[in-house]
């Protein structure tokens, strides 16, 4: 196997650069772009990664791995734990315990890979370097960036951090999951409960929509009285017919979805009094739980790799940013074409991604490749659907060539086991993760 080429990098404080040292980082850039890269010396080339999700550490074990020790892994997360999103609707609906959807990184550990507790505060793309929130300072020879989302709170008025509080997004798993499930459990029976759903694009688009079936179990179920609204930004959304399907049989007049042209966008809350407005009206919750526009993760902009739109634009071959050389952006933050933000595709993406990096510094040309998404959401305990796509990269994006979704008119014991399916994706892809 080729080597790759010298790489002096690793953890530093920051010290003002010497003339010497930049002469010598100006010679040695020289070099790099007349050499092909990373193949004349003995050192392992240098890949850093920031952030530990479904993506970031999925890329992180797949370098480490396959990099037969010519490359040097760092995970910069600053959280010891990772709280998974995929089946955390079923905590708020008191289903489970997020106990399951919490994992450590023990697992990374063992893969030699160099994990560092701390949050990245700055990216340097000419230097090549990211500096974290107490000024040391981490080179790479390529950078991958697994960001996830930001919420914007600037995005619907009345609506910050505070008052989350009040009326919870739960749309990064947590204490906020747990909130919103205690203030169902508060609720008297006969109550509203109001889920407010963004524009596209968000992190996992049938979310919104498998949180409102549950919830909806969990009414019929303990809390018969009550109803329960959906105030969507968009006038169609994803297995939309399998959920319409379902809830006409599981909760017949329990759920009301109200799409934009219904008046279903919401344009103000009011935390005070769990008021949300539409351009048609106002209407107060008992319980509300407002997922807000989103944006790829902050360090996205710090590192440049974030256009006006507030989502990184890739190579969908190589995921290296358009906007930013040797660094490249996976998962949730990306802008990916057809493929959706999930855990599954974030998975698949930083497989292929590592694929790629590890190519790069061997100073071959990377081939395209084909990625899967598969979404389970579960309606109800023993009631499944999903769908399941094939993507390329076709003109400059990632195109969906094949898939489809749950067939319509199953028997209930075809739910069940898609349900059980959900399940085992989950278990299986966690371990594979962090296991």
């Amino acid at each position: 196997m080729k080597k790759f080429a010298p790489s002096p990098h690793g953890l530093r404080k920051v010290h003002p650069p010497s003339r010497r040292r930049v002469l010598l980082n100006v010679a040695a850039a020289s070099v790099a772009t007349l050499a092909a890269p990373y193949v004349l010396a003995k050192q392992a080339a240098q890949v850093v990664v920031v952030g530990g999700g479904f993506a970031g550490a999925t890329a992180a074990r797949t370098l480490a791995r396959d990099g037969d020790g010519d490359i040097a892994v760092t995970l910069i997360e600053p959280q010891t734990q990772y709280t998974a999103c995929p089946l955390s609707n079923a905590v708020v609906a008191g289903m489970r315990d997020l106990k399951a959807q919490q994992f450590g990184y023990d697992a990374l550990d063992k893969d030699r890979i160099k994990r560092v507790s701390a949050r990245a505060t700055g990216v340097d793309p000419t230097a090549r370097r990211v500096t974290l929130e107490d000024g040391t300072q981490i080179d790479y020879d390529r950078l991958i960036l697994a960001p996830g989302v930001d919420l914007r709170f600037d995005g619907l008025r009345g609506y910050d951090q505070k008052a989350a509080e009040t009326m919870p997004h739960a749309w990064k798993a947590g204490a906020q999951t747990l909130l919103l499930r205690r203030q169902l459990e508060d609720m008297k029976d006969g109550g509203l409960v109001i889920i407010s759903v963004p524009a596209n694009p968000y992190r996992c688009p049938p979310g919104p929509y498998e949180r409102a079936s549950l919830i909806a179990h969990y009414l019929k179920t303990k809390k018969p009285r009550s109803k329960l609204m959906i105030l969507d930004g968009k006038d169609t959304f994803s297995k939309q017919k399998l959920f319409e399907a379902a809830w006409k049989e599981l909760y017949p007049g329990l759920i009301e979805w109200v799409p934009l042209s219904s008046g279903g966008q919401v344009v103000e809350v009011d935390a005070a009094t769990k008021t949300l407005v539409t351009d048609f009206g106002k209407h107060r919750a008992a319980v509300a739980s407002v997922i807000p526009p989103q944006r790829a993760g902050e360090i996205s902009a710090i590192a440049g790799v974030a256009d006006k739109t507030g989502w990184c634009p890739v190579d969908p071959v190589t995921f290296e940013s358009r906007l930013q050389p040797n660094i490249h952006v996976i998962g949730d933050a990306i802008i990916a074409g057809g493929m959706p933000k999930s855990a599954f595709a974030g998975n698949s993406q930083a497989k292929v991604c590592a694929g790629a990096v590890a190519q790069i510094l061997r100073g071959e040309t990377p081939t395209a490749q084909k990625l899967i998404n598969t979404c389970y959401s579960v309606v109800a305990p023993v009631y499944g659907i999903s769908i399941a796509s094939v993507f390329e990269p076709r003109d400059g994006l990632l195109t969906e060539v094949a898939g489809g979704v749950s067939p319509m008119d199953k028997p209930a014991s075809f739910r069940a086991e898609e349900a059980r399916q959900a399940e085992a994706w989950f278990e299986t892809i966690t371990r594979a993760v962090y296991g």
